[in-house]
């Protein structure tokens, strides 16, 4: 066995070995675009498959085998199929992500904006939807609504959101401190999981954090709630506190960073 690895290794090109680097760097960018989405479910699923068939043919499981080896035949539409949006995102971003981006810690100053904003909204019955990025890029999003690309102020989002403003509908999108997108339509939850009480916002809001890793802000124009929306759960706060709590656990920021009171 080890000569045979020493042989191996004996034959072993340069070229060989720059091959063998590119390869894994591309998987690692395939790994790091789909990480924090729900693709990254249905790629694990599809390894599970692939040792299902593996154990088949070794423990001569022959229907198993064929049933699988027929599926394997059409495994490249299948992933054009479950990850077409993933595809289309990585081609469109391949030019300027050929490169790991350093993604810093979310803006404090904008985390107290934001949390600032939720609460006059809220008692004012002004419902907001505020989409904040993590690893998971939102562009996609971004891209449907109109861009922005302003500091995140108190005043412009509750500006944005206010009823006679003509981007008061959909959300908008946060991206590393800045606001990005106003008038963004997210996907809607189809989960018969979700409460009838949820409207259209709640049901946006799950929708995106199904899709991606987001933290969704939410606020209840009917009942002048706040609620912080992650990984398809609702989870309401009653506070600013309690909501600066739950951001600084989300984006795992030091606490001891984020200024004290701010309370609205």
């Amino acid at each position: 066995m080890l000569t045979t690895v020493f042989a191996w290794f004996q034959n072993l090109r340069w070229s060989d070995g720059i091959d063998i680097a590119l390869l894994w760097f591309l998987l690692y960018r395939i790994l790091l675009l789909l990480r924090g989405t729900r693709a990254i479910q249905s790629l694990l699923g599809l390894l599970v498959v692939f040792l299902i068939f593996v154990v088949s043919a070794r423990f001569q499981l022959y229907a198993l085998h064929w049933m699988l080896e027929k599926f394997f035949a059409f495994i490249v539409l299948a992933v054009v199929i479950l990850f077409q949006s993933d595809i289309r995102r990585g081609l469109a971003t391949a030019g300027m992500r050929l490169f790991p981006s350093f993604k810093g810690k979310p803006d404090t100053g904008a985390t107290e904006e934001i949390i600032r904003a939720s609460f006059q909204m809220a008692t004012r019955r002004i419902g907001a939807l505020i989409a904040i990025e993590r690893e998971a890029s939102l562009d996609d999003y971004a891209d449907s609504g109109q861009r922005i690309d302003a500091r995140v102020l108190t005043d412009l989002l509750f500006s944005i959101f206010h009823p006679t403003s003509p981007l008061h509908d959909g959300a908008v999108v946060v991206q590393q401190g800045r606001l990005v997108a106003a008038k963004v339509f997210l996907p809607l939850s189809l989960s018969r999981d979700v409460s009838r009480f949820y409207g259209t916002r709640h049901r946006a809001a799950i929708g995106l954090t199904e899709e991606t890793d987001a933290v969704v802000i939410i606020v209840s124009e009917e009942r002048g709630t706040v609620g912080v929306v992650v990984a398809g759960e609702v989870i309401p706060v009653a506070d600013a506190n309690e909501l600066r709590l739950r951001l600084l656990d989300f984006f795992r920021i030091d606490s001891r960073r984020a200024p004290a009171g701010g309370q609205s």
